[in-house]
């Protein structure tokens, strides 16, 4: 009794190891497989999602060079507006443009995204700071003390537009 139980526990033992090896081999191949096809996959979707992200980064650029002060003035020149006015053109210019590229956001990165709209509040903020300043009489004072904050630092466009580029230049990598 006890010669049968070893011959089969001696046969039992191989066969099990060989189907642990085979089990092994079968769910690394599985795992490899699978990583393959998600690739693939990856690949596939890269040719159709890459000239949609780039098209949303070439219209955040567009938008960011558009709200830039040199921009905006040659768009909406002061002309004959009151302070009030001109800063309500400049105010809903920005605000516009932002509203018609608000889609764009799903395809950039959050941290982009936030620095953009960072970017559109500041410049909002120093046009509306500049209007309230008493010794700002009218639009073309405006556009002179505007051009004045910018004298010696970037433009709240330019340094969005720097992140932008390194993204852009990140996600082609």
């Amino acid at each position: 009794m006890s010669d049968q139980i070893i011959t089969f526990i001696m046969y039992c033992v191989p066969a099990l190891i060989v189907g642990a090896v085979a089990f092994y081999f079968f769910r690394i191949h599985i795992e490899n497989e699978d990583k393959k096809r998600l690739f693939l996959l990856h690949k596939e979707n890269q040719k159709y999602t890459m000239p949609i992200r780039l098209q949303a980064y070439e219209r955040m650029t567009l938008f960011l060079e558009r709200m830039s002060p040199q921009q905006l003035f040659l768009r909406i020149p002061p002309h004959n507006f009151s302070k009030k006015e001109y800063e309500t053109l400049l105010v809903n210019s920005i605000d516009e443009e932002f509203e018609h590229n608000l889609a764009q956001q799903i395809y950039l990165s959050e941290k982009l995204w936030n620095i953009i709209r960072t970017a559109k509040m500041a410049t909002i903020q120093i046009i509306r700071k500049v209007a309230l300043t008493e010794e700002v009489k009218d639009s073309q004072a405006m556009v002179e003390a505007i051009f004045k904050e910018f004298v010696e630092k970037a433009t709240p466009s330019a340094n969005a537009l720097s992140h932008l580029k390194e993204e852009v230049r990140q996600f082609l990598k």
